[in-house]
């Protein structure tokens, strides 16, 4: 393993401490928010109490409120960076309203004065159209609770990911809670309240942090300011909620169950006061349907999760104050199953020829695979405010995930249909991820400045366990141009330096044993950056530069500039805005050390096909021209056309039918796209939400790195699974007064993801063969001959080019397939979901009853998230699920 020298280790260290110590002398930031501030007057000085004071952006949806207390003060904590419309209501005074722009920690202080009813004109303080549009150079969603509350989310286990998909533009839709952004696998990133999160976190790799704990959430799809690096195809800004300021205790308990035997409890509470407050939430949920299965029908697909997460803030001073987030989840699930595996069928012929037992004379039952996973997190920083202009952060964060697949208990149950899976597999894996972070923001006039440092460590430690199960795998070894090996003698033995005599002693099928494998390494990463956000009249500009240093089993260093500009054009409330991002794009660290080193090991190289290299970084160049309008006060329209060009495009291959992944580069992508964001603000309590885009996601040959070569062997081009030409997401919303029932709906179209391994005609005559696929396999897709369908006891053989057809996939025309410009693809889909509720059902003041009803895919339509694709496999998306819950607030 090739670990950062003591010399380079020592270096580094000294340049993270210089910096920290050298911005610990001047001025400020930290993590997502900031607190807004003042004193409200009546015109001769005197302090005003009890004034109205509210906060609102008609975008995001936030909208807040406080009284002013004997001193007229006010206080907003836990602010999310954005333009806010703030307006002021006083008995016996005229209306006040002015804007008020939170781009930084640094607090805002406002002294505000009041005139007397009927010396001025009233104030109007409805949002116009230049309350709608934001003159910033890097296009972003922002969402706070008053919307995701809301709308129905198809997954309880990964709520974030669900809310990601269905409020962003650019976001393609898979399986389990992966999500596409901007044709990208997993290259996304999370700031939870300045914590950066670059490993993945989607619910077979990670628990991710539950969404009952966020306040707001801003997603910037690509080219973001130079403080954000790692995986920035999408970048999350978290705020999570905070119980500084809330005098009073208030609390929800939530209880909710629903479709599949899915049952859910949560509590939150969040209590404080002006210098403290603490907020804690905790749920545990038990499904029937966990995972998204590869049958529309649901089969052994059990799975529970619990999490706590709790935010203490306190200020020891004036001028300093501390925030911990603490945060634990663990997550027990079954993998599901397939027909093929369930009714325990093989194709080897272990059962068929044995009297459906295994070699050892015990009963092949239904595969029983299994996965557990428990994360912890704990995230300490201190803020202290060196002027009135500056804010100084400095954190500290250690994120853990202790992965465990377990194998079924007869091993000989794993061995699924032909070509899908002839190991039996288990593993435990731990990734620990330890940091420093450090930055100052400044605030002076036009500029906005923000300067930091990243330091961090990720430990890796995989153990891997492998057994062949197949009987036939041995007999069925081929060289790289296709032709058998024949590497058995008569007697079934293995002739000497052969792969059959690599293999043997680990065939379970002939009294082998189990391989194992260890692997561990820790990767090192530095991050420095300086960024100026700057305003002159009309225009806007982000300048910024980021050096990344990458020390893992490879070195990597690289300077990377950031630049944005944006011009409002006020009289139409149109912003114009172009921007450049040069990033460093590191492998995943998933499964890192294995995908690197397993080629050299002869039995890994020889059963997964690989590549002798390890995962280098690459880098991209990603290119944003944009644009926001808005429509008078009634919608505003954002979007963006993306140009992504990329130096080693990195992904995952799937090992057979288990959950477990491997990272996989290749020489280069391409990914250009557009996506559009329209948003209604409330308009007599009606809201609206609509997002599409359109992402293209073409990789070239060679694959330079990973375990299981893939596609693209023909040297071609090729369209990776997450390339979708048009999807599209529109929320409805209705509550005809603010605390009365509430309707929200969603309509989600997907044009169809690259699909995997699905058979087509190379031309108009030579018929399709067929027996390469299971019956299982031919139902999931959807396939047809004519008239005739396969069933589980007679599947189809071969079909005519101008007779085969699927009701699932869209299969090219005979003589027309072609990876790159007219690949297979999942057939479009309509998926409608539906919520209503009552957030005060028995009209109460101080403690309220809610109800809420969900209907997700209303409709129960039949569709697939992809077909044996090489990096996700088959799954289908959830049936008919509905669900109700009641919820008791004080």
């Amino acid at each position: 393993m090739l670990a950062i020298d003591g010399k380079s280790f020592r270096t580094t260290l000294l340049a993270v401490l210089f910096l920290a110590l050298s911005l610990c002398t001047h001025a400020q930031s930290g993590g997502t928010s900031a607190s807004i501030n003042g004193t409200v007057l009546d015109e001769s000085g005197a302090v005003v109490p009890n004034a109205t004071v509210e906060i609102h952006n008609p975008v995001s949806a936030l909208d807040r409120s406080v009284n002013t207390d004997s001193n007229g003060k006010f206080s907003f904590p836990n602010v999310p960076f954005n333009p806010y419309h703030l307006s002021i209501n006083a008995q016996g005074f005229a209306a006040y309203a002015q804007d008020v722009d939170v781009r930084s920690s640094v607090p805002v202080n406002l002294a505000i004065n009041l005139k007397v009813k009927g010396s001025v004109e009233t104030v109007t303080v409805e949002a116009e159209g230049g309350d709608l549009v934001e003159n910033d150079p890097t296009g972003h969603t922002d969402v706070d609770r008053g919307l995701f509350d809301k709308i129905p989310l198809e997954s309880q286990s990964s709520s974030v990911s669900s809310l990601v998909t269905l409020a962003s533009p650019g976001v393609a839709a898979d399986s389990n809670g992966l999500f596409h952004g901007l044709g990208d696998h997993a290259s996304n990133s999370f700031s939870v309240d300045g914590q950066p999160i670059t490993d993945q976190q989607s619910k077979v790799f990670s628990n991710q942090i539950p969404v009952d704990s966020i306040e707001s959430l801003e997603v910037i799809p690509g080219a973001p300011p130079a403080e954000y690096g790692g995986k920035t195809s999408l970048v999350i800004v978290a705020t999570t909620r905070s119980g500084q300021g809330v005098t009073t205790p208030h609390g929800s308990v939530n209880s909710s169950y629903g479709s599949f035997g899915s049952s859910n409890l949560g509590v939150d509470l969040a209590y404080g006061g002006a210098k403290w407050g603490n907020f804690i939430s905790a749920n545990g949920l038990n499904s029937g349907r966990f995972l998204d299965p590869p049958e529309f029908a649901v089969i052994h697909d059990k799975g529970n999760e619990q999490n706590i997460f709790d935010r203490i803030d306190y200020q020891l001073s004036t001028v300093d104050s501390i925030h911990l987030n603490l945060g634990f989840t663990r997550s027990w699930f079954q993998t599901p199953n397939s027909l093929d595996s369930q009714l325990a069928t093989p194709w080897s012929g272990v059962v068929v020829n044995n009297g459906g037992r295994d070699p050892n004379g015990n009963l092949v039952g239904p595969a029983d695979q299994r996965s557990k996973i428990l994360t912890f997190n704990i995230a300490p920083s201190w803020t202290r405010v060196l002027s009135p202009q500056a804010v100084f952060t400095l954190g500290a964060f250690v994120r853990r995930d202790a992965y465990n697949y377990y194998p079924s208990a007869n091993p000989f149950s794993d061995l699924g249909a032909p070509n899908l899976q002839q190991e039996t597999v288990a593993q435990n894996r731990t990734l620990a991820n330890t940091g420093l972070r450090s930055d100052v923001s400044y605030v002076k006039g036009m500029h906005n400045i923000k300067a930091g440092a990243t330091y961090q460590q990720t430990f890796l430690t995989e153990n891997f366990k492998l057994g062949i199960v197949d009987p036939t795998l041995l007999s069925s070894l081929q060289d790289a141009n296709g032709n058998l090996l024949n590497c058995l003698d008569a007697t079934g033995k293995p002739l000497p330096g052969t792969a059959c005599a690599i293999l043997f002693p680990f065939d379970l099928s002939r009294g082998g044993g189990l391989y194992k494998f260890h692997g561990h390494t820790d990767v090192k990463e530095l991050a420095l950056f300086i960024q100026d956000a700057i305003t002159k009249g009309n225009w806007s500009f982000n300048l910024g530069i980021r050096g990344d240093l990458y020390n893992g089993i490879v070195t990597a260093r690289q300077a990377e500039p950031r630049l944005g500009v944006a011009y409002n054009i006020k009289q139409s409330n149109t912003v114009l805005r172009v921007s450049y991002a040069r990033t460093m794009e590191s492998p995943f660290n998933e499964n890192l050390v294995l995908a690197s080193e397993g080629c050299n090991s002869t039995v890994i190289s020889t059963l997964i096909p690989c590549v002798p290299a390890p995962n280098t970084p690459g880098y991209r160049n990603e290119f944003h021209a944009g644009f926001q309008q808005a429509l008078g006060r009634y919608a505003v329209v954002s979007g963006d056309y993306i140009w992504k060009y990329t130096h080693t495009g990195y992904d995952f291959s799937v090992l057979a039918a288990t959950p477990i992944f491997f990272p996989i580069g290749w020489h280069n992508s391409k990914i250009p796209g557009y996506a559009v964001r329209v948003s209604v603000p409330n308009i007599h309590g009606f809201t609206a939400l609509l997002v599409f885009s359109s992402v293209a996601a073409r990789f070239f040959p060679p694959q330079t790195s990973g375990l299981g070569v893939t596609v693209g062997q023909s040297g071609l081009p090729f369209r990776i699974d997450h390339d979708e030409k048009y999807n599209q997401t529109m929320h409805l919303q209705y509550q005809p007064w603010k605390t009365g029932p509430w309707v929200g709906f969603n309509w989600r179209y997907d044009s169809g993801l690259v699909a995997g391994s699905v058979p087509f005609a190379t031309d108009t005559t030579t018929p399709v063969d067929l027996t390469g696929f299971s019956a299982d396999q031919q139902l999931q897709a959807g396939l047809f001959c004519g008239s005739q369908h396969p069933t589980l006891s007679v599947p189809l053989t071969t079909c005519a080019p101008s007779q085969l057809g699927s009701t699932l996939v869209k299969i090219p025309a005979p003589g027309t397939e072609n990876d790159d410009h007219n690949p297979p693809r999942i057939a479009p889909r309509n998926l409608f979901d539906l919520a209503l509720g009552d957030d005060n059902l028995f009209k109460g003041d101080r403690y309220k009853w809610s109800l809420s009803l969900t209907a997700i895919n209303l409709a129960n339509k039949v569709a697939l998230y992809n077909f044996l694709s090489t990096f996700s496999g088959t799954h289908y998306v959830s049936p008919r699920a509905l669900t109700a819950q009641i919820g008791f607030h004080f």
